[in-house]
């Protein structure tokens, strides 16, 4: 995958592809965010990418915060969707996930753009129809 990357998808298994080609490019130390309206497909966009990991028991962490999950690589898959203040992240600890021995899937990651590394991947996904959605994605540097 050349990035940065666009590509219109129709189904889920077009999206499934995008996401696993892209997983091939994430090492330990990279950070994703993942931005799209409610029910774009960012979770599934996240469970497509850590399927390449060897991983299939990825959920929204929509409540928990964070999930993390281990397989290949250890994933850490966060969602933003519902944190108020920043003050609710770092409560968590939100800044030590980030390291050189995991990948870090960010939903939502707009509402807290501050907090995102300097380096990370962005991942957009925006509805064009119902039955289509284009996935954009670039290397912030």
């Amino acid at each position: 995958m050349k990035l940065p990357f666009v590509s219109e998808v129709i189904s889920e298994t077009e999206t499934e592809k995008v996401a696993k080609e892209f997983a091939h490019l994430l090492k330990p130390g990279d950070v994703i965010g993942l931005t799209g309206e409610l029910g774009s497909g960012k979770t599934f966009f996240v469970k497509a990418a850590c399927k390449t990991f060897g991983i299939s028991n990825v959920s929204s962490p929509s409540f928990a915060i964070v999930n993390i999950y281990n397989g290949i690589e250890k994933i850490n898959h966060f969602d933003f969707y519902r944190i108020k203040k920043a003050e609710e992240l770092f409560d968590i600890g939100f800044d030590e996930y980030f390291d050189e021995h995991s990948i870090t899937f960010v939903e939502w990651s707009e509402m807290f753009h501050q907090l995102m590394p300097a380096k990370y991947y962005q991942v957009n996904i925006v509805f064009c129809n119902n039955d289509k959605r284009k996935i954009s994605i670039s290397k912030n540097e």
